[in-house]
């Protein structure tokens, strides 16, 4: 979903990071704020002159719909696989509307239960993406929301160098790069 340029003001302070470094911030509750992207849930905006990116879960701080990212109440203190990966396939590309998975961007994921730590590897699209630290800011805020998470690590990683091959089908084909 893309939207047009416009002004909002913060309703609450809202968790942001700034663009392109990734650097945690707080946009202050009844600050201005324009919206220049909608994407992936995710939207980029500019605050005092600084483009930062809000996670969608915190959408509702900017008085925009949330994204919603629930999961059921765990039955024990164990971490599921498979939420882990539902939460890494809300993670969009910022410049391409496809989620990270189907981009074959996550090369591998481990899950540590004896201390709740998760440990992705990743790659981009390109090595020289700008975009890099945010996209490991956007995968370390949504993993963080699965059941007994405690911590998570991303280790970018360039071998082997990603190719449109190890795009989903599905992916390929929304891009048009199938063939």
């Amino acid at each position: 979903m893309s939207m047009e340029r416009r002004m909002v003001v913060a309703q609450a302070d809202c968790p942001a990071r700034r663009v392109p470094d990734g650097t945690p911030l707080t946009i202050p509750k009844d600050t201005f704020v324009t919206i220049t992207q909608a994407l992936g849930g995710n939207y980029t905006v500019t605050y005092h002159g600084q483009m930062v990116r809000v996670d969608g879960t915190d959408a509702a701080a900017l008085g925009l719909e949330p994204e919603l990212l629930s999961f059921p109440e765990p039955s024990d203190d164990q971490i599921s696989e498979e939420q882990v990966w539902e939460a890494l396939k809300t993670v969009y590309d910022p410049e391409i509307p496809v989620d990270l998975v189907n981009l074959g961007l996550i090369y591998s994921l481990d899950i540590d239960q004896s201390t709740h730590a998760v440990t992705i590897n990743m790659t981009l699209t390109a090595p020289g993406c700008g975009m890099g630290p945010v996209l490991v800011g956007d995968v370390e805020y949504r993993v963080r929301r699965v059941p007994n998470v405690e911590s998570v690590k991303v280790e970018l990683v360039f071998d082997p160098p990603w190719q449109r091959e190890m795009m989903s089908e599905e992916a390929q084909l929304e891009t048009g790069m199938f063939f």
